[in-house]
């Protein structure tokens, strides 16, 4: 049978809506200058666009444009805009923004500007550049096909609308190419998407000004689609539109800090400030390697005139490689080297192909994001030489607000706290992702994540967003996706467990009872899932997918031994940990039926864990009936859920952290493991255990890596825990109550004397000031914001809190 396009598509359509439950969305409308639009019931008047001839599904850039007259500049112009894939806007040769923000064929996200402040009397330009990553897209892309949509307020003043008849053009940037990339090529497991490869020659410049000639630009045609609908429309069509939830990311200029080498080429100290070129002469190779001196995202930004026939190889990598004889190899036979010693090593990664056409102040940037500390140069020039005016980063993030703040007598947590944090927003766009090598959220970092930004920003949007586009992933056998969005389908069932912890979290830190209640369906589906892979032992048995649980010596592929072929205690555990949490949750919106049904279920999957798996002579739950594997892992789960006498988990602790025959927990897990701590009572114990994210920075690093030796990934964002304990272990700043509605205080000092902090709770800032006198006497000062009380207790010492200040 022949496989045509259409046919393709019809089959890629069919498998994308029938393994998402499509969620139910609250209606959203939008109101400009009293005219309501219903974004969400309603079908558009704007219709999607794109180009007449060139094929909607391989990789493509394409340039639309609409000119228009204004009689005088307005005082506000909304416009509501979405592409296939990503969207660049300009208006009258000005960057407004790029999007849309990352989401499903089920939920696509438009957004929405006012550009009035851009617009003047007479003629104006709108233009957009739209991108299709094509075949090698980054995993996190859904698609359907290469259209773009704009709609404007019924209030403008002129129609931007596009529709069959409109006056938009469109053009195909044929200067464009992609650069495949596969995790071979770039050491480790690569899901990132292509690098660019641009012909200058080719390229329209000034395409998106409004002088420009675009006489012989082709007329849209409409895309294979129906109509435009948002997400509540009466019945179907293929992107079903919502609006953006989150703010636009932050955009902000950073430089290089020096020339870290360089070969062929002096490069003058002032080009680092953009304020000196550099010439590279005619018939000439040069490289040059820039250092930023930090881990660092965005789009790169290189400005050249003159080099018709050169070319420009921009590599980017988070550290440097050194060939090494070691078994561990991320790049067959290289091996990343100390961060700050640079002599025998080199640049290994993704790059991107620039060629001048020997015109003045051409600007070369990434139609993607780029992730790294180090960029180099391999410049090659023909019969005229090539000057770089400048070469900077846009650092473009997530919004997040720094307002918490951690002090204490050691100096050495201000670094960690530092680098954690810059972790965090590294790995925070759109979405939390590894901003390197995949781009992907997981719900295992996500979950972590989520807790540093909301104790440190106490900005809850991505939270929320990761929260619904999980429930998004729900698949027909009930369990989420582990990473989403993403068009290549992975479970990781104990990952749908965490999704639950996720939801806990938030009723615990958010008084938003309305928000959490659409998820119980959600809730339920998870766990039936779990429920019906129960065998007579009454533990679970021959789970299906991919158990991970931690990166540690002893799991192969992350998973738990007996997770695959028998019986694991491991995840039976994570398994009544969730229904814990989830009868929390019930029991929260008042539903005690439920509530009292998950709790039985969560002690009978206990008592079951603590028949067959506890070893009476080591004291310790086994790995799986056999008793033969022991893990810091599985006895975590059992301090968390009382599946440990609560007077007795102490002493377990104890031995979790000096019995080094067990399988012990990779910087990830030493989240679970310091929750666990602190139930235990331990958790003054903390600090001593932050040696893997010391030696991080001892090697140079200055962000905190997937694993802390060797790590492929130099950022990942569940490794920014220590700005969540800082706050919430260290300082002892917990909820006592959901919502957040009365707050625990009981601070884990190790070797501290003095520890201060601040943190935004929903109801306001609250600070904490503690001083060890040198008989060990606390003393200080508690200050709760309006309508919040709760309890301190230090050791054996319990004092009641009120609103505002209170002295300890």
């Amino acid at each position: 049978m022949k496989v045509t396009r259409q046919s393709y598509l019809a089959i890629f359509l069919l498998f994308t809506f029938s393994s998402i439950l499509l969620a139910q969305e609250s209606q959203v409308s939008i109101n400009h200058q009293g005219k309501n639009f219903n974004m969400l019931k309603h079908a558009w008047t704007a219709q999607w666009i794109t180009h007449p001839t060139a094929s909607t599904m391989d990789y493509g850039v394409f340039n639309f444009r609409r000119t228009f007259e204004l009689k005088e500049a307005p005082s506000t112009f909304v416009v509501h805009l979405s592409a296939d894939n990503r969207y660049k806007l300009f208006v009258n040769g000005t960057f407004v923004g790029r999007g849309p923000a990352i989401g499903d064929i089920a939920h696509w996200r438009y957004e929405t500007h006012d550009i009035a402040p851009l617009l003047k009397a007479g003629s104006n330009v709108i233009a957009v550049e739209v991108i299709n990553f094509g075949e090698f897209r980054h995993a996190k892309q859904q698609t359907f096909q290469t259209a773009f949509i704009m709609q404007g307020a019924e209030s403008n003043v002129a129609d931007i609308n596009t529709t069959k008849n409109s006056n938009w053009k469109v053009y195909k940037n044929e200067a464009y190419s992609s650069i495949p990339f596969v995790s071979d090529s770039v050491g480790g497991y690569y899901a990132a998407g292509p690098g660019d490869r641009v012909d200058g020659s080719q390229y329209p410049w000034g395409w998106n000004q409004l002088d420009f000639d675009d006489s012989e630009w082709a007329k849209p045609r409409l895309a294979m689609v129906e109509f435009a609908v948002g997400r509540g429309f009466l019945f179907g069509s293929t992107w079903y539109l919502v609006p953006r939830s989150i703010p636009f990311l932050s955009d902000s200029t950073t430089r290089f800090s020096e020339v870290a080498m360089s070969t062929n080429i002096k490069v003058p100290k002032k080009f680092m400030l953009g304020t000196e070129a550099v010439t590279v002469p005619a018939n000439t190779s040069v490289s040059i390697l820039l250092d930023h001196k930090t881990h660092t995202v965005g789009y790169p930004k290189l400005s050249v005139s003159k080099g018709n026939n050169a070319t420009i190889k921009t590599t980017y990598a988070e550290a440097l490689f050194y060939q090494s004889s070691s078994e561990f190899s991320a790049h067959g036979g290289w091996k990343k080297g100390p961060r700050n010693q640079l002599k025998d090593q080199e640049i290994r990664g993704y790059y991107d192909i620039y060629s001048p056409d020997g015109g003045d102040n051409r600007v070369f940037q990434p139609q993607a994001m780029r992730t790294f500390r180090f960029v180099q140069l391999d410049i090659s020039t023909g019969d005229e030489p090539l000057v770089i005016n400048d070469f900077y980063n846009i650092y473009s993030v997530y919004p997040f607000e720094e307002k918490a703040t951690f002090e204490s007598d050691d100096t050495s947590l201000n670094a960690i706290w530092k680098a954690a944090w810059l972790t965090l927003q590294n790995s925070a766009t759109d979405q939390f992702e590894d901003p390197y090598y995949e781009q992907l959220q997981y719900i295992g970092d996500t979950r972590i994540e989520s807790l540093v930004s909301i104790f440190v920003s106490g900005d809850d949007r991505l939270m929320r967003k990761a929260i619904q586009q999980f429930d998004d992933s729900r698949m027909p056998n009930g369990l989420t996706q582990s990473r989403y969005p993403s068009y290549i389908n992975q479970v990781i069932p104990p990952y749908s467990l965490f999704w639950i912890g996720m939801i806990h979290d938030y009723s615990r830190f958010r008084n938003d009872p309305a928000f959490i209640e659409g998820y119980l369906p959600g809730i339920k589906s998870v766990l039936g899932w779990f429920e019906n892979k129960e065998d007579d032992s009454g533990m679970l048995a021959q789970l299906d997918w991919w158990n991970f649980t931690d990166w540690s010596e002893g799991f192969q592929n992350g998973i738990p031994v007996g997770a695959d072929d028998g019986h694991s205690a491991n995840v039976s555990l994570q398994y009544a940990l969730a229904l814990q949490n989830a009868a929390d949750i019930f029991e929260q919106l008042g539903d005690l039926t439920q509530a009292t049904q998950y709790r039985n279920q969560a002690q009978a999957m206990i008592d079951a864990v603590l028949k067959y798996c506890y070893d009476n002579q080591r004291q310790l739950i086994a790995e799986r009936p056999e008793k033969d594997v022991f893990s810091q892992h599985t006895n975590v789960f059992a301090i968390l859920t009382d599946a440990i006498a609560t007077e007795e988990q102490s002493a377990l602790m104890e031995r979790l952290l000096t019995d080094e025959d067990l399988i012990q927990s990779s910087i990830y897990f030493r989240f679970y493991l310091t929750r666990a701590m602190q139930k235990a009572g331990t958790a003054d114990q903390y600090l001593s255990g932050l040696t893997p994210w010391q030696d991080m920075l001892d090697r140079g690093m200055t962000t905190f890596g997937e694993t802390d030796i060797n790590p492929r990934s130099e950022c990942h964002g569940w490794s920014a825990s220590p700005c969540f304990d800082f706050i919430h272990t260290v300082a002892g700043i917990q909820s006592a109550a959901s919502g957040f509605q009365k707050v625990l205080i009981t601070p884990n000092f190790g070797h501290l004397k003095k520890v201060k902090a601040s943190f935004p709770h929903p109801n306001g800032p609250l600070t904490v000031d503690f001083k060890l006198d040198k008989n060990g006497k606390l003393n200080g000062t508690i200050t709760l914001p309006a309508d919040i009380s709760g309890k301190f207790k230090w050791k054996e010492q319990q004092l009641q809190l009120n609103p505002g200040i209170n002295k300890i």
